[in-house]
């Protein structure tokens, strides 16, 4: 017997990105793609790299605001004969394609940058600082929308992809600054590798946490062992096999196992409680569960563990 548990059943605080966040997310994004216009129109004008590989950067958050956006909508979409789960991996798969993206593209800024050092280039220091400037105001301002529900992961991921914009904005002015008034141009391919960097680790754990999703890894959080230790300690439960956990998106877990459990079913009571202590302590979204009585007679297909 099988019993399902979807996320729509119980209310726990474990919402990802809530309906009272659209309008911010709309506005963080609207704002921060007009800025990364300015920054790669006046990067070209003031031949820096830093504006540019900034404006990557903005590029890369702007992304990441849309997919937790797009995971909260799309995970409301009911699935389908063909798409039995909905739409929710698309999440997954759009993170990992921004993901080679950015460091396609930041590979690039990089060499340019490295480039620069043995012939440096005129760069206009003044308007560096002002459109920088501009980059705090906005991303300070976007971050202060998501100042309150830091207790949603996804919320307390989209302040903290732009609060790390403003500071690095600041970090551009001054490097404008200086350039414009001592003339120092070995600052400007200097910050753009810093920034690069920045981008890179950041881009590069969402690379392998995209990809271990994708090929339905235990999602991070989740501590498989922990799990198998609960459902195994359950009363009457003899073994625990084909258990599997993975990502159904990237805020949503689901888990599958075979619970043997000899001689009786354990009943609807049960299940519920177990589905619910699956949810409130583990973070796992969707359960299902298959008891087997175990009679001696017709031994599971999918015993032991190492069958899949």
């Amino acid at each position: 017997m099988a019993h399902n548990h979807s996320h729509d059943d119980h209310h726990h605080g474990h919402s990802h990105a809530p309906t009272s966040f659209g309008r911010s997310f709309l506005i963080a994004a609207s704002l921060n793609s007009v800025f990364i216009v300015a920054e790669i129109i006046y990067g070209i004008k003031a031949n820096s790299l830093a504006l540019l590989a900034d404006a990557g950067h903005n590029f890369s958050d702007v992304i990441g605001l849309l997919l937790a956006w797009g995971a909260w909508w799309l995970s409301k979409r009911a699935p389908t004969p063909y798409y039995t789960y909905g739409l929710r991996s698309t999440s997954i798969m759009a993170a990992l394609i921004n993901a080679v993206m950015l460091l396609v593209a930041i590979g690039g800024i990089a060499w340019e940058a490295l480039q620069r050092f043995s012939a440096y280039e005129a760069v206009a220091g003044d308007i560096v600082m002002w459109v920088a400037g501009l980059g705090i105001l906005i991303n300070g301002f976007t971050a202060w929308m998501f100042s309150k529900g830091q207790e949603d992961l996804n919320i307390r991921a989209a302040f903290l992809h732009l609060a790390s914009d403003a500071v690095i904005s600041v970090g551009v002015v001054i490097a404008g600054f200086i350039m414009a008034r001592t003339g120092w141009l070995w600052l400007d391919p200097t910050v753009s590798l810093a920034i690069s960097a920045v981008i890179i680790w950041g881009t590069w754990g969402l690379l392998r946490d995209s990809v271990n999703l994708a090929l339905h890894a235990v999602p991070t959080g989740v501590e498989f062992a922990k799990v198998k230790d609960y459902l195994a300690g359950l009363p009457n439960v003899k073994e625990v096999h084909d258990l599997h956990i993975w990502g159904m998106s990237t805020t949503e877990v689901a888990l599958s196992a075979h619970l043997l459990i000899p001689d009786q079913h354990p009943g609807d009571e049960f299940l519920e409680k177990l589905t619910e202590t699956l949810h409130d302590d583990y973070g796992i979204e969707h359960a299902t569960i298959q008891i087997e009585i175990g009679n001696g007679k017709h031994r599971c297909a999918l015993a032991p563990d190492d069958k899949v």
